[in-house]
């Protein structure tokens, strides 16, 4: 009887230290759940450096006082996308 709970804090013991090695969340899965960590961080510094772009050609568009360049841009490539079996030649400004 003396030896019943000594046994069973062991059996604790083991059984939450091997979840710690060999669990999901161990030890021996830290170097996987590190790189796909690392991976989403690139995904994350990519999408967010496109959101930066997008934002700064909307500022750029705002109403009243949209960039010219800008306005010249989308404009051309608008145009440059014409119908079926039309031909759009750019012209150089003299």
């Amino acid at each position: 009887m003396a030896l019943i709970l000594p046994a069973l804090s062991i059996a604790v013991v083991g059984y939450f230290g091997s979840y710690a090695i060999w669990g999901e969340r161990g030890l021996l899965v830290l170097d996987q759940t590190q790189a796909r960590l690392g991976i989403q961080q690139q995904k994350l510094a990519q999408v967010s450096s496109i959101r930066d772009r997008l934002a700064h050609r909307i500022q750029l568009m705002e109403d009243g006082h949209a960039d010219p360049d800008l306005v010249e841009e989308l404009a051309r490539g608008q145009l440059m996308d014409g119908a079926p079996n039309q031909v759009a030649v750019p012209r150089t400004v003299h």
